[in-house]
């Protein structure tokens, strides 16, 4: 099994080529510059490990929730690279992304959305298998979904905007946690071997929020 999975639903761009349950990876902080970096990032690991696009199983990219324009970058470049090579393609939850790289087994996976909101959701880790408990949504702080025991742990930047919600029953919170492209393709190895890649065209990202930016009067 070898594919390519990576990541730009943050400000973080983060790229890893699996090959056989080994993984590669790259990773920067890539600020507004995910679409110069993202596919010279893939193509190297391609050149490194000696493989050419069309010798992979498939594509594997961050869906969302996340930036808007990350997520289109992701989506994208993973329908022009799977289009090109004739590839599956597998979109992955950046949520469930985050509670992966945590290598814990109840995460509250919490993203800052800006304007005042956070990405988040409830996870629990079942015979190796993620169920979300609630979410994924996009609300204010306060209303973040918090879990009903202190066995969970917190993840991701929206605990860095806004510290209030770790104050929250929690055993421990990471805020500088990614959805980070390792841990993404963990998740899409079974994916890929169980068949549900999907053709290139059907790939799609995941809005849960339709605005951009604040109004001047919400300002």
């Amino acid at each position: 099994m070898k594919f390519l999975a990576f990541d730009t639903a943050t400000e973080w761009c983060s790229a890893a080529l699996w090959v056989d349950g080994v993984c590669t990876m790259r990773e920067v902080h890539a600020g507004q510059k995910h679409s110069d970096l993202l596919v010279p990032m893939l193509m190297e690991l391609l050149d490194e490990s000696g493989f050419k696009l069309n010798q992979l199983d498939g594509i594997a990219y961050g869906m969302g929730p996340g930036s808007f324009t990350g997520l289109r970058i992701a989506c994208g470049v993973a329908q022009g690279l799977a289009l090109g090579a004739d590839l599956p393609v597998v979109g992955i939850s950046t949520l469930e992304t985050l509670a992966e790289e945590t290598g814990a087994d109840r995460v509250l996976a919490c993203l800052d959305a800006r304007m005042n909101e956070v990405y988040a959701a409830l996870y629990q880790r079942q015979d190796a298998v993620w169920h979300c408990l609630n979410g994924p949504l996009v609300c204010s702080p306060a209303g973040v979904p918090l879990p009903e025991s202190d066995a969970y742990i917190g993840a991701g930047s929206g605990f860095a905007a806004y510290p209030e919600i770790a104050q929250s029953r929690l055993a421990r919170v990471d805020a500088g946690l990614i959805p980070h492209a390792r841990a993404m393709a963990r998740l899409a190895a079974p994916r890929f071997l169980r068949g549900e890649g999907l053709p290139a065209e059907q790939a799609e990202p995941l809005y849960i929020r339709d605005k951009v930016a604040l109004k001047i009067c919400e300002r």
